[in-house]
């Protein structure tokens, strides 16, 4: 195995955070990238919001030649996307989003490896057609634009429906999700604000005040990718469940998710299994090398001490990820775990992970936020503080440390899930129009 080769594999490990969009009935993770203010007028017939971003960010890898040629790299990264909507009438709605994203590294092809905190050029998933081209490519520098929002939405007092590209997400999990199927947050990308659409019909029916049931169709470009799932969501007093189950891209799955206050806490959990159509790669469990397993638990309470203090804390497990982090670079090689990847099958490289986050608007302008995650197999993690800073309701302004701990690689040896991730200072400012 070249160094080459274990490196630009564990980019693409890195890779499963480059899925941007806006969380559907999922919480927002405190201190993550704001979501783009909402104009006035919004239920106007027509409406455009544009978005500009302009990040940029240092790296000090670990010091290992053979993974890492340049021990200092960098990247600057612009995003530009146009957001829009046109109700022709008042049970229609025709929904659109395009962008262009420009970035420019420099160093070697280490930069990002460990972290992954800018979306990386990586193919969309659940597409029929990708609609992601190149503008221009050269040397450490890529400039795309994509059709990212292409749908028709009809709305009934008995339900809605809306065909083409949009955002779907499911569950509870704040930082994590068990039954989060499509395109799915990481718990360390900055630029969480839109999630990545995907091509679908999706249909929901009410069935009451407090339940409904949902239907979904999702396409890819091979007809053994695709996807058809159902969810049935209900809820009664403070205690919210969801049972779902289909196939994806075929494997078979089903699962649950409950969430419930707790006197001053919120507590939830999801679980899910998936019977794969083929030996996975990293392995099964229960004496099946097709069966994977999923979990999230966790809880998030509001404390009134100093300013007050808002913790979410989250435990995942996820058997789609290597049992320890010297698989890695095996696995990482393997074509069938990099698909699994970075589609989002797993938001962690291993099987473990715990994740405490803390947020505190320290003053009207300056929100704070220190967020750790840990995996508990080998003891290594990365903990981030990070400041925004809201400059009226147009501009915002982020900045972020993350300082990785853990065994540090040795050669082409990974011997720890996040010794391998560089220590990275991150600078946003962000405008919306």
């Amino acid at each position: 195995m070249s160094a080459a080769a274990l490196v630009a594999a564990l980019c693409a490990l890195g890779a499963t955070s480059a899925r941007a969009g806006p969380v559907e009935h999922r919480a927002e993770l405190p201190g993550a990238a704001p979501t783009a203010p909402q104009p006035e007028g919004a239920a106007r017939a027509y409406d455009l919001r544009v978005s500009l971003k302009a990040s940029g960010l240092v790296e000090r890898n670990p010091d290992d030649p053979l993974l890492f040629p340049d021990r200092n790299t960098g990247s600057g990264f612009w995003r530009l996307r146009l957001d829009g909507s046109v109700r022709p009438s008042a049970w229609a709605t025709i929904l659109g989003a395009w962008e262009q994203r420009l970035r420019v590294d420099s160093g070697g092809t280490g930069a990002e490896a460990g972290l992954a905190l800018l979306p990386r050029n990586v193919a969309p998933s659940w597409r029929l057609r990708p609609l992601d081209a190149s503008i221009a490519q050269g040397d450490g520098l890529s400039w795309r634009h994509e059709l990212d929002r292409a749908a028709v939405q009809l709305q009934d007092p008995r339900g809605t429906l809306t065909v083409g590209r949009q955002a779907v997400g499911w569950g509870r999990g704040v930082v994590f999700g068990a039954v989060d199927l499509f395109n799915p947050f990481t718990p360390l990308e900055v630029d969480r604000e839109w999630r990545r659409g995907i091509d679908a019909v999706r249909g929901e029916a009410r069935l009451g005040d407090t339940s409904s049931f949902e239907a979904l169709w999702v396409g890819a470009e091979r007809a053994g990718d695709m996807a058809a799932a159902g969810r049935l969501r209900m809820g009664r007093g403070e205690v919210d469940g969801e049972l779902v189950g289909g196939w994806r891209a075929g494997d078979a799955f089903g699962g649950a998710v409950l969430s419930a206050a707790a006197g001053d806490a919120e507590l939830h959990a999801e679980a899910a299994a998936f019977r794969a159509r083929d030996p996975l790669p990293a392995g099964g469990v229960l004496g099946s090398d097709r069966l994977a397993l999923k979990g999230v638990a966790g809880a998030s309470n509001h404390f009134t001490v100093w300013k007050g203090i808002t913790v979410v804390a989250e435990y995942h497990y996820a058997t789609f990820g290597a049992r320890r982090a010297r698989d890695l670079g095996r696995l990482a090689l393997d074509p069938a775990f990099r698909e699994r990847l970075l589609r989002g099958d797993t938001q962690i490289p291993g099987r473990h992970a715990l994740a405490v986050v803390a947020t505190s608007e320290l003053s009207e302008v300056v929100t704070g936020t220190l967020t750790a995650l840990l995996a508990p197999d080998d003891g290594s993690g990365v903990v981030a503080p990070q400041l925004k800073l809201d400059l009226g309701d147009k501009v915002t302004v982020l900045a972020s440390l993350y300082l990785p701990f853990g065994a540090a690689p040795s050669g082409l040896e990974l011997r720890s899930f996040y010794g391998t991730s560089a220590l990275t200072g991150f600078v946003q400012v962000a405008v919306y129009e």
